[in-house]
This record gives C-alpha cells, structure tokens and sequence, in this order.
C-alpha cells in the first residue's frame, strides 16, 4: 500500500486542540496514558494467545519499552502486544475514543469478563502525546501477521493522517512522538524514570530503558546498550495477604507517604458487589504539620487497574480521615476523558463509604482490644488525631454512633482515655444524663467552681477543654439514650442524685436570700441576665452561667478570636449563700463595689476576660485601703 492520506473524523477535529492543551493540567501525563496503551495491548495479546498460542510467535515476554534520541528529538513507547493492522489503526487511531480494546470486550461473556480484567482502553489517551509532539509517528503489526504487513500512521495533530505499508518484523507497536522544541526535558532518562516511578511504578508489565553510565572523561552520562527494569512491575496491593510481609507493608507505606515512622495500622482488602476495588490503607503514628488545613487534599492515591490516576483523591475519604495515607485501586470506576478529574458516581458514592466504614474497623478493633499493645496505639492514635475525628460527628451522620464510640475525653475521675461508654457505666444509680464543661484549658475546667457540687458528689463530669469540642456538642446530643448536658448552662437539676432534704432546703435558703438578689440584680443590671441562687457552689462565692439554649461563653470567645461575631448574650449570676461574703454583703455599704467584684471574679474564674479590667483593679484597691 502506497502512502495515503485520511482526514480524521469529525470530531477529533473538533475536540483533539482541547485534549491537548486543556484537559491535561499536567503536560507529564502523556507518558502515563501512553504506557498505559502499551501495557493494555500487551495484556489483549495475553489473553487472545490462551485460545491462540500461536499469537506470541518467538517472543512469549511481554514488556515496554521507553527509549529517546536526543539528537532526533524523538520519544518512542515500543510494545511488544497485540499490535495494529492497516484496518484496526485507520478505525481506532482516527477516531477518538474509538477503542478496540472495548469492541473486544464486548465479545466476551460469563467469567471471560472477569478473567479480562486487566484489559483497558485505547482512546483518547494516545492523543495526549501532542501535548509535547508536534507529530507523532505509529509503527505497528498485528500479532499473526506477516512482517510485510506492519503499517505506519503519522499525523501533525490537524486535520489529517497518512498511512502506509511498512516491513516490521517484530510484532507490537512503536508510537514516536517528534518532540516541539521547548518540551526537550523528556529526553532526559532522570526525567523520564521519575514519571514512570511515579505514575506508572506499579504497572505488572516490566518498563525497559537503556543504562546510563557516568563517563569520566567526558564528565557526563552515556547512554549504554543495556536495558535494565525501571518499574518494580508489581503491584503490592494486589497481592494476596498471605503473600506480603509486614515489612513489605511497612516499606511501601513509607514509599508513598514519605514518613521515616512505620505506620500505626493498616489494613488491606479486596471487595467485590456492585463496585469492585482494592484498598490498602494506612494510619499514620504522627500527625502531619497541616493537619489542620482543612483544604489540603486527602493522601489516598487512586489507581485504576494498577495504573496511576491521581494523588491526593480527596473523594474517596470523607475530609475528617484526611490523614489516611493509601491506595485505592478501582477495576471499573467512571474518569473523565482524561483520566484526572473523578466522576461522582455511584462507584465514587460505595467506594468512600467501604473505606470509611473499613477504616473506623480497623480503629475499632484497636480501641476494643483486649491487648495493653492495642489500646497503647488507640491512645496515641486519639492524642494524634482525636480532633480531627471529632469533626466526623458533625459531617458523618451515617457514621456518627460508631465515631461517638471511639470518642476519648479527659473526666473528673480520668486525666485522659475516658470513652463515653466508660461514663455510662459509672454513672450513679439515678443519674440519667451525661455531665459535661467546656473551658478554654484543662486546668481551666478541672478548676471551675461550677463542678463543686459534683465533686462533692462524686458524680463524673467529661472536661473538654478542645477548640474542636463546642461544636462538636452542638451535633452530639445523646449517646446511648443518655442526653449530654452541659453543667455551665441552666440550672443544675441533680433529680434523683438529690434527696427531698437538700431540696427542700434549697427552697428555704432562696426564699431566706430574696432581698440580697434583689439587691444584687438592680447592682448589675446591665451586666448579669439574672441572679439567683446558686445550688452547684460548694466553695465558691460565686459563678456565671448562661441559660439553656444560649451560647456559652467559651463559645463566644472562640468565635471572636477567629474573627467572626458572636451574639450579645449576658450570663447569669449565681451566688453561695452558704459563702461569708456573700453572708454579709448584704448590710454593707460597700455594696456596689462588693457586687461588681463579686461579679468580675465569677466571670474571671470561668475563663471569661473583663470589659472594664480597670474598674475592678479600682474596685479592689479601694477594698484593700478600707
């Protein structure tokens, strides 16, 4: 066949300036696509060959191949697969997206289907060459052909290709791209191995290249006529359990997420249903530096078919596990045309589901375990990462009783590793709720004389003292049929932790102390919301408290150091008046002074700061010079 000339279809014409310069954000991605292609056909001509053996001639290894001349400006990916016929690369090469792998695939039925996994397609991916060729040159010849019948395709990119007939006695494919001038940094082997490392490390095939040697006379690389494997041509993941060792797990761990640390946990699974992947998925035993920038992308890498998609794939965790390091390698998940940007689909939706639920599993059986080993690592799991998790209460509803499960907080019986189910079963008969205080520390809260009822008690109360923990209250409401109650909010109403007696004289000492609250709340006016008697004070004179439903004071100031507004609310003032100087204000004519020092000091003691601090310096150096 003599050179002829085709126009493309339609829409390659129409489409092939967009996939070359605005669907690939990253121009590397070619050599992906493009060993991506190589290592399809490959795999197509493993399959043909279980009914033909005939098809693998003299040549039964399969491989890839990437070599360049630098002098011609020419990158080849040589294959030796299945190959093109003069028909099959005039139909799949001037078509885009028309695949021949998929025509082959529709042949199948039954388990052939799942045998032929590994088969990919052939399509919009060859034309990504263009982003850095000016033409591209296809040498190629079908498996159980003669070698008079290769053929060559060859085409600018425009509106146009030609073919001819060549001799190719080797069977596969050559695809040559004629480099632009500017785009001479892949004919570089560093260059090009460290694309392949990072896009294409994990391919099953092996990817061949040409040796480099370090010329001391000429004091530079020389290439040498020896190929050496520049992919480790094995995907872990894809192993069976058995198959791998810790230690392998542990390096490739440290290979993908560039930590010195092996991790805490991991776990490896293989599911199959309506959407079939791998995952292998890693907990870290160090918290990254940003863990806390909410917008970095999650550390998953995403794979489809061993071939790599993306790092970074922050749809298939939920934002709160974005310290997860791993992969996840999908048999049938739905890319755009350039294999960058993920579909949310129904295979996305099942995929971030199974790895979360999969990774509160693995979190699970560490905190659950019988082994002082285990729940050693929970806890330093939790000291690591237990904020971020506590985000998950408000952004996984799904999950939100097993993340509730896994919750650790430091109590008035505890220092640290107290889980919700612990307080429940140490609750006091009677007790039907579960007491919690928010400050800005922990010494703040364990300090704060709004638990002196409590301690006197014996009644525990979770201190949370996280940045993270007032919000996550406003979605955690109840565990286990037990209501979360803050004890700086309302009234404190202990039911039946009370007897009649103490009730019956808390009524009788408000009534006793009407004219001293009265007093009190025409003093502070402007200030407290109300006064009343307090019943939470044991020895304190006495505390602020805002009204069940408000925003707590803690809150607030949060809210104001992050530079956002919060609503005016006045708390209430709560008085001992079982406390001397509450006793005796009353009757003493420094009453004002005593009440607004009296009213400082409570919101001082609460974490609180003072609108006028020198007033109450004022207030008290007068007190003292009396």
């Amino acid at each position: 066949m003599s050179k002829q000339t085709h126009s493309f279809q339609a829409e390659v014409k129409q489409i092939l300036h967009l996939v070359t310069h605005s669907l690939y954000s990253n121009k590397e991605i070619f050599l992906r696509e493009l060993v991506s292609n190589a290592s399809d056909a490959c795999d197509k001509l493993r399959y043909e060959a279980l009914d033909h053996p005939q098809l693998f001639e003299d040549n039964p290894n399969l491989e890839v191949r990437v070599l360049f001349d630098a002098e011609a400006k020419t990158l080849t990916i040589r294959d030796n697969g299945i190959g093109m016929s003069a028909e099959e690369a005039t139909a799949h090469l001037g078509t885009i997206a028309k695949s021949g792998t998929r025509e082959f695939m529709a042949k199948l039925d039954g388990d052939q289907k799942k045998d032929a996994q590994l088969i990919g397609q052939f399509g919009v991916g060859f034309y990504s060459g263009f982003i850095v060729a000016d033409r591209i040159t296809v040498e190629s010849r079908r498996a159980g052909l003669p070698a008079d019948q290769g053929v060559r395709w060859s085409s600018e990119g425009t509106g146009e290709f030609e073919l001819e007939t060549i001799d190719k006695p080797l069977r596969g494919t050559d695809v040559i791209l004629h480099l632009r001038d500017e785009e001479t940094e892949f004919l570089s082997t560093w260059r090009l191995k460290s694309i392949i490392s990072k896009y294409s490390d994990h391919i099953s095939l092996p990817i061949l290249m040409k040796k480099e040697t370090w010329d001391a006379e000429a004091s530079k690389q020389i290439v040498t006529d020896e190929w050496e494997t520049v992919n480790k041509a094995a995907a872990l993941w894809s192993r069976s359990k058995s198959e791998v060792t810790d230690a392998e797990y542990q390096d490739f761990y440290k290979q993908i997420s560039y930590d010195s640390e092996p991790p805490l946990a991991y776990t490896h699974n293989r599911v199959e249903g309506r959407s079939e992947y791998t995952q292998l998925l890693y907990i870290p035993a160090k918290a990254p530096f940003d863990l806390w920038n909410r917008d970095k992308r999650g550390g998953v890498k995403l794979y489809v078919k061993r071939v790599f998609i993306m790092d970074d794939a922050e749809t298939l965790l939920p934002v709160y596990l974005r310290f997860v390091k791993g992969v996840i390698d999908s048999a049938d998940l739905p890319l755009n045309v350039s294999r960058e940007l993920l579909q949310e689909s129904r295979d996305v939706k099942a995929i971030r589901e199974g790895s979360t639920k999969r990774i509160l599993s693995m979190l699970e059986s560490l905190a659950d375990s019988d082994s002082a080993d285990d729940k050693a690592k929970y806890q330093k799991f939790w000291g690591e990462f237990g904020n971020v998790m506590k985000e998950g209460i408000g952004e996984d509803f799904q999950n939100q009783e097993r993340l509730a499960k896994l919750l650790r907080f430091s109590s008035t019986h505890a220092d640290e590793g107290v889980s919700l189910a612990d307080y429940v079963s140490r609750m006091k008969e009677g007790q039907d709720v579960i007491y919690v205080i928010t400050a800005d520390s922990l010494a703040a809260a364990k300090s704060s004389p709004q638990l002196e009822i409590f301690r006197k008690k014996g009644i525990e109360v979770l201190l949370l003292a996280e940045r993270v923990d007032e919000w996550m209250l406003s979605h955690l409401h109840e565990f286990e049929g037990k209501q979360l109650q803050s004890v700086a909010k309302g009234s404190v109403d202990l039911g039946k932790l009370q007897d009649e007696e103490e009730k019956k004289k808390a009524e009788e000492t408000a009534e006793a102390f009407k004219p001293l609250v009265e007093k009190l709340k025409t003093a502070l006016a402007s200030r407290a919301k109300d006064v009343r008697v307090s019943n939470r004070l044991v020895d304190s004179p006495a505390c602020v408290v805002v009204e069940e439903g408000d925003m707590s004071g803690h809150l607030a100031r949060l809210l104001k150091q992050s530079g956002q507004e919060a609503p005016e609310t006045r708390p209430i003032l709560e008085v001992n008046p079982e406390h001397a100087l509450v006793k005796r204000m009353l009757d003493d004519p420094r009453f004002d002074d005593l009440a607004q020092i009296l009213f400082d000091q409570a919101v001082l003691a609460e974490g609180g700061q003072l609108e006028d601090a020198a007033a109450y310096v004022q207030r008290v150096t007068r007190l003292l010079s009396a």
